[in-house]
């Protein structure tokens, strides 16, 4: 018996140990995978890729996955996994629920800089579930509500102890988690000295919020934005863009809740009522759709921004109206905006070129920031960072009856973005 147990507990836990040498190189393979699949995108990615880069061959690789829908699934089990292991450590850390909050959306930040900096594995963010099977799908989602329940917890027992201001903590939460989507992106893209201050940055937002204290914000009614005028209705080119541009609403919601290659001409035609010839009138074929809905969303963020940057208003209350008249939309039947998860099927160039454009619209609202910052109006804050915190949570807020009942878009809006303007402490 102790020969036994002598061997056990060698072999357990030793470099030499098969057990431990199999799951180090498989964590290597997500990790690489992981990298690719956030640049690439997991579709673009072959298996021929990730062996190349861990310098295996292809058949090596089967070893450790079956397809590479069983690569893009273990990915973000493994990325989940990490979710809930954060929680674990701040859980273990600290007993203040704020406290809980701001450290889990640190170590997000930090995980993803460790990454980046070769300190640590890369994690694959979700962006294409719609390639998996029902059944991994249905998982991982449970898996994603589960973890989400266990943050929302924090912001509750936050609230009952008095460390937490009051909100709806359903929406603060989805605020809060979205915000972060998209930093393994941003980061990337970022100058290191701003990359820095990221996790600080987080911080001081999520806790003092962009109003400094004791100015006197509030949030305001909706106005109602131009749109097309009703009597361009009998013009014929006017007609065409109008059925174009139910194209492209069609198109982003089905993008949206299915991804690209989920998507099928005939689903987005069927919910037009309409043939498949009506779609090729007005569009190439999908990607063509694609890359227009990418345009047609960017227009419409120009277009309101460029509206309420001409009131005579604080940039601060700007920054307000800007959010809450984007979020309506998004909610509308004039929305949604399409969501980013799809920007990798789109071929390289144009990628770029939609980023680009992307980067220049969205620093209308970092301006913004700048300027409120300058003028006293808003908090001192990296303004990159609070920015891209912002617009990731922005391209998030569609469908968030899904997440709570919605009887009125703009004050459900303004719960969303209550916590990126007043924070979480109490003031």
């Amino acid at each position: 018996m102790e020969k036994i147990a002598v061997e056990n507990k060698v072999t357990s836990g030793s470099p030499f140990s098969r057990g431990a040498q199999h799951e180090a190189k498989r964590a290597a393979i997500l990790s690489r995978a992981a990298k690719l699949f956030n640049t690439k995108g997991a579709r673009s990615t072959t298996l021929a890729d990730v062996a190349d880069k861990l310098g295996l061959t292809k058949t090596s690789l089967y070893y450790y996955v079956k397809t590479k829908e069983d690569l893009i699934y273990q990915c973000y089990q493994s990325a989940m996994a990490r979710l809930h292991l954060s929680l674990d450590e701040v859980e273990r850390e600290t007993e203040n629920p704020l406290e809980r909050v701001i450290r889990s959306m640190e170590r997000h930040i930090e995980l993803s800089l460790d990454s980046l900096s070769g300190r640590g594995d890369y994690y694959a963010a979700p962006l294409e579930l719609a390639v998996l099977p029902k059944e991994q799908r249905a998982e991982l989602k449970d898996d994603y509500l589960r973890m989400f329940k266990r943050f929302r917890g924090y912001l509750r027992e936050g609230i009952s102890q008095g460390v937490i201001r009051d909100c709806n903590t359903t929406t603060t939460a989805r605020a809060l988690l979205t915000a972060l989507d998209w930093s393994f992106y941003w980061l990337y893209e970022m100058p290191e000295s701003e990359t820095q201050s990221a996790a600080s940055t987080v911080r001081t937002l999520f806790t003092g919020g962009l109003v400094p204290q004791h100015t006197d914000f509030k949030w305001q009614a909706s106005e109602s934005l131009s749109t097309l005028n009703i009597s361009e209705g009998f013009n014929r080119e006017a007609q065409n863009r109008i059925k174009q541009e139910a194209f492209l609403r069609a198109g982003t919601r089905h993008f949206n809740r299915k991804g690209f290659h989920g998507t099928s001409l005939d689903d987005i035609a069927e919910s037009l009522d309409v043939s498949k010839g009506a779609f090729y009138y007005h569009f190439a074929n999908k990607e063509a759709l694609l890359a227009q809905c990418y345009e047609f969303t960017l227009d419409q963020f120009d277009r309101i921004t460029a509206q309420i940057e001409q009131s005579d208003i604080s940039p601060l209350e700007k920054l307000g109206k800007v959010c809450t008249a984007i979020f309506e939309l998004q909610n509308s039947d004039q929305g949604p905006l399409i969501r980013y998860n799809s920007i990798t099927a789109l071929p390289p160039k144009l990628r770029r070129a939609v980023l680009q454009r992307t980067e220049d619209t969205h620093d209308k609202l970092g301006q913004l920031m700048a300027l409120g910052v300058s003028e006293g109006s808003i908090g001192a804050q990296n303004v990159l960072v609070a920015r891209h915190l912002l617009v990731s949570a922005i391209n998030a807020a569609v469908d968030i009856d899904q997440w709570r009942k919605v009887d009125s878009a703009t004050s459900a809006a303004h719960d969303f973005f209550d916590v990126f303007f007043f924070g979480l402490q109490p003031r």
